[in-house]
């Protein structure tokens, strides 16, 4: 399913349904944009209210479709947001309101919910959770009607404080990120694909390349703080003719990416300040486009990624053992034909983007009665 389709797995209630959002639109999160446009064409979208305007230069096409019921609230406290919200809702049916994330836009989506006599409920992705105070988080947990989580480790963080989240990963398009044929050329390509922020270990990768010893070229693909020092490391250490950053692209993009890719790293860690992936989307994408993909065993990367089945998985930080990991896939195309399948296979049967968002909506069907 794209972005602009609508699931068609099962027929939905007449819920309608207010989303609360942080920074919007953002290159990074198109999983929320799958699911609000799945909630716009199940009929069961109110309104989005972004919670700040994310300052990004590109966005997916496809969320041009949502600009109609997007609206941006001003700068201000959750009961100033919220105030904002019920006056813009004057006159219209709610029936519940949802928070996406756990931090903000959850304690807007609250209040807001307070003052309109509905039920309230929210999502929670990789770091939102430790935004907010574990009793405050609690507070709220015990309030919602609903909360989602996109994968194990996010739920396990809102279990140690007594929630009861029911879990939905992120889909991925089968449609758009799918299998085709790699022409070997003699020299292996590499991709890396996400956020040039410290929790991405893109300078793990960095290090890794330079252990190579056969003909290698690099991709990183995304844009963000790190990408100067990034730069400069390539450039020192004496690759920086073989290492291209190609800054952010879209979903309209990043196929064709897939396609030319031999190998795709995820060599995701834990950042000074404890943050981390989830289950980061180059994942899904990767696996779905029946690439070998080689991911850091931390947070829930290894629900997708089974070690010597569908990829290889690595210690986080591990230079050596990520360089260890590339020459082995380098020097066997079966191996990463066999692990390219099986990738794909999993994405179909665990991560296919129409069960993962009919799911989604039939939760919050129920939920806001």
């Amino acid at each position: 399913m794209s972005p602009t389709q609508s699931s068609q797995a099962r027929p939905y209630g007449t819920r309608r349904i207010a989303v609360i959002v942080s920074g919007w639109p953002r290159l990074s999160e198109s999983f929320a944009l799958n699911e609000l446009l799945a909630l716009h064409a199940a009929g069961m979208l109110a309104a989005v209210f972004a919670t700040k305007r994310a300052d990004v230069a590109r966005q997916h096409p496809a969320a041009a479709t949502l600009d109609s019921h997007v609206r941006y609230l001003a700068a201000g406290s959750v009961e100033q947001q919220a105030n904002e919200v019920v006056e813009s809702l004057a006159g219209e049916r709610v029936d519940g309101v949802h928070g996406y994330f756990a931090h903000q836009p959850a304690a807007v989506a609250r209040q807001v919910a307070t003052l309109l006599g509905v039920p309230f409920g929210f999502s929670v992705h990789a770091r939102d959770p430790r935004k907010v105070e574990p009793a405050e988080l609690a507070d709220r947990a015990r309030a919602a009607a609903c909360i989602v989580a996109c994968n194990p480790d996010v739920a396990g963080q809102l279990r140690a404080v007594g929630a009861s989240p029911i879990l939905v990963p992120h889909g991925v398009d089968l449609g758009s990120f799918a299998p085709y044929p790699r022409v070997a050329d003699g020299r292996v390509e590499l991709l890396a694909v996400g956020r040039l922020v410290a929790k991405k270990g893109f300078d793990v990768l960095l290090d890794a390349v330079r252990l190579l010893d056969f003909e290698w070229r690099l991709c990183i693909v995304g844009d963000g703080p790190l990408l100067n020092q990034l730069q400069a490391t390539a450039r020192d250490s004496g690759v920086g003719e073989r290492v291209e950053f190609l800054g952010a692209r879209t979903h309209a993009d990043l196929p064709s990416l897939y396609r030319r890719a031999d190998i795709v790293a995820v060599p995701s860690v834990i950042d000074d300040d404890g943050d981390r992936d989830g289950l980061p989307n180059v994942v899904l994408e990767a696996m779905a486009c029946g690439c070998a993909v080689i991911g850091s065993d931390v947070a829930a990367i290894s629900t997708a990624i089974e070690n010597r089945l569908t990829g290889l998985l690595v210690e986080p930080g591990d230079a050596k053992a990520l360089a260890d990991a590339i020459s082995e896939l380098a020097a066997d195309a079966d191996l990463r034909a066999a692990l390219g399948k099986a990738a794909r296979s999993r994405t179909e049967a665990r991560f296919g983007l129409a069960a993962c968002t009919d799911r989604f909506l039939s939760i919050l069907d129920a939920a806001y009665v």
